[in-house]
């Protein structure tokens, strides 16, 4: 009997304790998320996986710990191989024909950065945050995963699980949290503006810009570099035509398997000891007032260019919801938002998608200003 009592009380029953089963329940709303709604499954099932792995009492598979979760974590994150390799894929991914059709939606992806820094400026000032810390969790608002784990990993890495839980749930939950801020802050008739076809782009246009943008950015803010290089490589295997082979594997396999690793040792940064703070609810609201803020920035800056447009050349303000970098998510509920409020006459998803895609360059921009600022 003592045999017995001994083995129960060097097993993870014995310590187990409250906060392992509210991680347990935390990981568990997330799976459901993902599977019954389909809210970035790629995503928090790894991660969730990871949450639970992290709460096994004694079993060290947290990313702080010393197991194999902690090695996928010190040479995997802290040395920022992943989130890079993640925007080779998206570059891979991505079309930025929309954005260069239409070269002034640009300016919507910018402005839809703006988030970023209120939350920043929040967590400083209402929070007590530092500003390393503050950065880390502004960096939600440009509804990024990848880049608020290459952030935060760099400024606060004890803040790595709640600020990446936060950017990946709000950027699951994109189709619940913008269409009541573009009712607000559009009119009927601004949401009946259709936007005319825009231009064909050239071959070599959409060679040279890769190049061209990677060059720029990467010499403007160097510590950019990581996620814009990546990010501009990635488009241009996609686009150069002759690298087939190269696409395929970092579009497909490369990303599937990085976004596991990612999504596990992420996820395992959530022990309960780490997680269930004050500060991680604090994270949380303020990711909400940055994703908040970075979809209005968008629509705003849109509707203030709509006042030195022509009639026939104007924004249709919608759109610059979707500057906000959840690829193309944000474009999609831009699309039927706009496509329910006018009964199917107005269907602005191409043109939404170059905002989009600018703010993933502008989301990886900011995260390059606060490293040059605060590293």
């Amino acid at each position: 009997m003592d045999s017995f009592l001994d083995l129960f009380n060097q097993s993870g029953f014995a310590h187990l304790g409250w906060g392992n089963w509210v991680m347990f329940l935390v990981a568990g709303v997330l799976v459901f998320l993902a599977i019954t709604r389909e809210y970035e499954p790629l995503l928090l099932i790894p991660i969730s996986f990871g949450i639970v792995l992290a709460n096994f009492p004694l079993a060290d598979l947290g990313s702080y710990g010393e197991g194999i979760i902690a090695l996928i974590y010190e040479s995997g994150i802290k040395t920022e191989l992943l989130p890079p390799l993640i925007f080779l894929g998206v570059g891979v991914l991505t079309d930025f024909r929309p954005l260069l059709a239409r070269p002034m939606t640009f300016l919507l992806g910018a402005a839809a950065q703006i988030g970023i820094f209120v939350a920043a400026i929040g967590a400083v000032y209402l929070f007590g945050f530092t500003f390393k810390e503050a950065a880390a969790i502004g960096i939600i608002g440009g509804a990024d995963g990848p880049t608020s784990i290459f952030l935060s990993s760099k400024l606060a890495p004890h803040l790595l699980g709640p600020v990446a839980l936060a950017a990946y749930s709000y950027m699951s939950l994109v189709p619940i949290i913008q269409p009541p801020i573009l009712r607000m802050l559009t009119t009927k008739n601004e949401r009946e503006i259709d936007m005319p076809q825009a231009k064909p782009v050239s071959k070599t246009a959409v060679i040279l810009f890769p190049i061209s943008a990677g060059v720029f950015a990467s010499l403007a803010i160097p510590s950019s570099a990581p996620l814009i290089g990546m990010l501009m490589f990635g488009n241009l295997i996609r686009e150069s035509g002759v690298t087939d082979r190269l696409r395929k594997t970092a579009g497909g396999a490369l990303i599937d398997i990085v976004t596991i690793f990612l999504g596990i040792a992420v996820g395992a940064t959530m022990a309960a000891e780490n997680f269930l703070r004050f500060e991680t609810l604090s994270i949380l609201a303020l990711g909400a007032v940055a994703f908040a803020f970075s979809t209005a920035g968008g629509i705003l800056f849109a509707k203030i260019l709509n006042l030195f447009l022509k009639k026939d050349n104007k924004i249709n303000p919608c759109i610059g919801a979707a500057g906000v970098s959840a690829v193309p998510m944000a474009a999609r509920v831009v699309q039927k938002f706009v496509s329910d409020q006018t009964d199917g006459r107005v269907n602005p998803l191409m043109p939404a998608m170059g905002p989009n895609v600018a703010g993933v360059i502008g989301s990886a921009v900011a995260a390059g200003v606060f490293l040059t600022l605060l590293s």
